[in-house]
Order: structure tokens, then C-alpha cells, then sequence
């Protein structure tokens, strides 16, 4: 009765507005006290710093600062005008080329808000000027931007990797293939959609030369530079995840003042205040999600839990089905961070006690939450969207989003029932 209990006062803070990190850390900390009495003032300030003393979690605040230095440059608009050149052969090209603009601005940022307002900032006003329906871009622009969790360096397998101990290296490298497989299938669908309905995008009169293509590269090799030099010495084992992360704020810092001159003192300042803020928000979810955490292993939820769904006899893929359908409505109302950190420790028991890897779980669960951040009512990327394109409603790009909400979540299933698929470039390292 007591988990009850902590769960309704964890949903009820919830509901009337606490921030997450209250209502998970005061739920924990009653479960704690009503399962170990005065004591659990001893429990939780020891499962909080205990969480927050991972080294892998030195990594989350610096790359999230390598791509605020690098949100401060040109390189999201570059990235799209690159990708434009190199694209505007294919009918809907501009719908293309945002999608893969999200997908680089991702390795260099490793945040998809960050994507989304770097990349529709700029693709969604072209795409309206030349005439593509209004559907066509806010939904490739939204969805594109959740690519940056998965393509590393990704912040969610970080959080992931304290939470779970899977290495965080391991997961940058999982996530490779999920990452170019869902890009590719979302750039198939605008194809074939715009394909069947010309009207959605007039083909483009526009013809570069090739001198024309190379030169749009100008402004990019530096950040793609970067990123091969941040993903090169964690892969080659010359760096940890952490240590590479400092070379990429470092690097990042430098082709923000050096090569485009585009940071200013007070800009700097900023960059860093953000940083810290956004850094020590994740930071105390994670640190408080370890209180309520360790309460739920306290009273041995996830075996529970584990053990009344083994006991049931579903085929493995069956309850796997039907912790994916969870995820995706969980993440309707949670934001990701917080169901990484919640769930997680609940759910992995159980995965492995069907005989999953926790690293594919991870890479899965990533995928998942992708779908979470443009479906409302706390998908994110509507609203930043909605930020920087005033002219699009929040209405009309949640409809928007909705067709390649189908197309993701094909893509998950595809990983979901073939965990070789995402397992196989980490075991060739």
C-alpha cells in the first residue's frame, strides 16, 4: 500500500505544479521514511550526491556548452544551405535538406531544442516562401530536430549511462545507426509524400554549380572538424566520454570567437549562465530520481513488477510491446529527462530478466523518446518551434508533426524487434 501511497503524492505535485525534481525527490523521501523512519534523512541526501558523484556525468554540462557556443554561430544556417546545394536536384529538397541539417547541427550539439531553433529558424520562412505547404514544414523541421538525442554526443545516453552504468562510449556508438536509418526514413517520406502530392513543394529552378556545392562547405568544416575530433577520441579510446567533452567545449569556444567572431563578452556570459542553468535542472532531477529510485528498490518494485509480468507467460515481445506503448504515453506528459531517470531503474530488471541487453534498451529507449518530444502536451519542439516561427500555430504544427510521429515510430519498431540491427556497430569496436 505504502508505493501507492508515494506514487498519488507524486502524481498530485505533480498535477498542481511542482517542479519535477520536488516531486520525485519528497515522494522518495516520504516512501523512504515510511518504509525506514528517521533514517531516510540519512538515505536521501546519500542516494543524491551518491548519483550526482558519476564522472560520467562531468560530460552532460560540457556539451551542452559546446553546443551553446556553437549555437551562438552561423553553423545552423550553413549546415542548411550546405545541405540545399547538395540537395536541391530532389523534389522537396528544402524539406530534405532540413532533415539533414538536423542531423549534423545534432552531432555538434547533442540537444534537439538547440536543432530545432538553430535549423527552423531558417528552413521553415524559405520553405514558405517558395511555396511548400505549411505542413510539410514545420513537420520536417519538428521532427528532424528530436535527431540530435540520438546521433551522438547525445545528452539522453549520458543520463542514461549514470543511471544504468551502461558506458556511455558504448551507447554514442549504438546510436549511429538508429540515428542514420531514422534520418534516411524520414527524408523517404518526404520524398514519397511530395512525390504523390507535387503540390506540398514546386520543384526548385534553383542550379548550383559544383564550384557552388564545394564552397558551401566553407562554413562547416570547421564544427565538422570538431565533431570527428570529439567522436574520433572516444571511439579510439584516447579520451573518455567526459574528456572529450571538455576538447569539444574548448573547440567549440574557439571557432565561436576565432573563426566567426561571433561571440561577444556578454554573450559569452550568457552562454555560461544558460549552461549552468540547464546543467544544474538536469542535474537535480537526476539527483532527486535517485531518492524515489532507491525507495522503489527499497520495497523491490522492479522485481515485483518483474516478477508478475514473467509469471503471466506472454511471449517476451508481447510485454516488450507493451513497455514501448508505456513509454510513448509516459512521454506525452513527462519530459525526457525525467522518465530516463524514473523509469530506468524500474524497467531494467525487467528487460534483462527477458533477456535483453541494457544496451540496446538504452539506444531503444532513446528512440522512444524522440516520439516524446513532438507529441503533446510537453513535446518540446512544438513549442520551440512555435518560438521561432510565430507564424506557425501550435495547433497546426502538432498536426503537422503527426505523419512523421507514424514514421518514427515504424522506425522504433524495426529496433524494438531487431535488436541486432542497433548492436552491431558497437560489437565491431
Amino acid at each position: 500500500m505504502d508505493p501507492v501511497i508515494v506514487l498519488i503524492m507524486l502524481i498530485a505535485l505533480i498535477a498542481i505544479g511542482f517542479p519535477i525534481f520536488l516531486a520525485l525527490g519528497l515522494s522518495g523521501l516520504l516512501g523512504l521514511y515510511m518504509a525506514r523512519g528517521s533514517l531516510a534523512f540519512f538515505f536521501a541526501p546519500s542516494s543524491l550526491f551518491g548519483q550526482l558523484n558519476a564522472f560520467e556525468l562531468i560530460a552532460l554540462p560540457l556539451f551542452i556548452l559546446m553546443g551553446n557556443f556553437l549555437g551562438a554561430t552561423p553553423v545552423g544556417s550553413s549546415l542548411f544551405t550546405a545541405a540545399v546545394r547538395w540537395l536541391n536536384w530532389l523534389r522537396g529538397s528544402l524539406a530534405i535538406s532540413s532533415v539533414g541539417a538536423s542531423a549534423m547541427f545534432g552531432a555538434v550539439s547533442g540537444v534537439s531544442l538547440a536543432g530545432v531553433a538553430a535549423v527552423g529558424s531558417i528552413a521553415v520562412p524559405q520553405m514558405l516562401q517558395r511555396g511548400y505547404s505549411r505542413s510539410l514544414a514545420a513537420g520536417a523541421v519538428v521532427s528532424a530536430g528530436a535527431l540530435a538525442m540520438l546521433i551522438p554526443p547525445s545528452v539522453p545516453f549520458i543520463i542514461y549511462g549514470a543511471v544504468s552504468s551502461v558506458s556511455v562510449a558504448d551507447l554514442f556508438i549504438g546510436g549511429i545507426v538508429p540515428g542514420i536509418v531514422l534520418a534516411l526514413a524520414l527524408s523517404l517520406f518526404i520524398y514519397v509524400r511530395v512525390s504523390l502530392n507535387p503540390a506540398e513543394a514546386p520543384a526548385s529552378e534553383e542550379r548550383f554549380t559544383w564550384k557552388q556545392r564545394w564552397a558551401s562547405l566553407a562554413n562547416i568544416w570547421h564544427a565538422a572538424l570538431l565533431v570527428v575530433a570529439v567522436l574520433g577520441s572516444i571511439y579510439s579510446g584516447l579520451a573518455t566520454p567526459s574528456e572529450a567533452a571538455g576538447i569539444g567545449a574548448a573547440g567549440a569556444l574557439l571557432i565561436a570567437t576565432l573563426v566567426f567572431r561571433s561571440l561577444s563578452w556578454r554573450k559569452f556570459l550568457e552562454i555560461l549562465a544558460t549552461t549552468a542553468r540547464i546543467s544544474g535542472a538536469i542535474l537535480l532531477i537526476i539527483g532527486c530520481a535517485k531518492i524515489f529510485g532507491d525507495y522503489l528498490n527499497m520495497v523491490r518494485v522492479p522485481q515485483l513488477l518483474t516478477e508478475a509480468l514473467t509469471a503471466t507467460g506472454l511471449p517476451a515481445w508481447a510485454i516488450l510491446l507493451a513497455v514501448m506503448l508505456l513509454l510513448i504515453l509516459l512521454g506525452m506528459i513527462v519530459d525526457a529527462v525525467s522518465l530516463i531517470v524514473v523509469t530506468t531503474p524500474v524497467l531494467l530488471p525487467l528487460i534483462e530478466a527477458l533477456g535483453y541487453d541494457p544496451l540496446w534498451f538504452g539506444i531503444v529507449m532513446v528512440l522512444n523518446l524522440e516520439i516524446a518530444v513532438v507529441t503533446p502536451p510537453v513535446g518540446l519542439n512544438l513549442y520551440a518551434l512555435r518560438g521561432v516561427c510565430p507564424e506557425l500555430s501550435v495547433e497546426e504544427i502538432i498536426k503537422s508533426a503527426l505523419p512523421f510521429v507514424a514514421v518514427q515510430f515504424l522506425v522504433l519498431m524495426l529496433f524494438v524487434f531487431m535488436p541486432s540491427l542497433s548492436l552491431w556497430l558497437p560489437g565491431q569496436m
